[in-house]
């Protein structure tokens, strides 16, 4: 009786094969080698559901189309909630500049913020940026007393800043 299920297997695996192979030539090769490895009863379940795997994707295409539709209205979604950052309460601080910094922002206590965007006005008001490389500052003498050098990258400006901030 389980010789007559394995020969039955056997032609419904040849006949799916056999309709397979003219649509799609890889299936053809590869069925030869399941045959070599299906010489173990379990071995010879998987490719009974081999086939039905492969019909899933092409059913699944279809849902991937409507998928990508789905996405931009995600898009939308995430974008309704975005939320207002909150500053951070240490950069919000007033600070008094010291002496060679008040020269360029002012003697009022000003948080670290404020500092930075003044110093920039400073520096866009007398054209103290590099022509070639816009991320340097090139120092006048009011800037060479804040950062004790005579160019300095947009990147090094806070951290030099906090040295004359208490």
């Amino acid at each position: 009786m389980a010789t007559a299920k394995k020969a039955a297997k056997k032609t419904a695996a040849k006949k799916s094969s056999a309709k397979k192979a003219p649509a799609k030539k890889p299936v053809a090769k590869k069925a030869p080698a399941k045959k070599a490895a299906a010489k173990k009863a379990p071995a010879k379940k998987a490719p009974a559901k081999k086939p039905v795997a492969k019909k899933a994707p092409a059913k699944k295409a279809p849902a991937k189309k409507t998928v990508a539709k789905k996405a931009p209205v995600k898009k939308a979604a995430k974008k309704a909630p975005a939320k207002k950052r909150t500053p951070n309460a240490a950069f919000m601080k007033p600070l008094t500049p010291s002496a060679a910094l008040a020269a360029v922002v002012g003697s009022t206590p000003l948080a670290r913020t404020e500092v930075v965007s003044k110093l920039w006005t400073y520096i866009k008001k007398h054209a103290l940026q590099d022509k070639v490389n816009k991320r340097n500052i090139n120092a006048d003498d009011k800037l060479k007393a804040v950062f004790g050098k005579s160019q300095v990258t947009m990147f090094e400006l806070a951290s030099l800043i906090g040295k004359h901030l208490s």
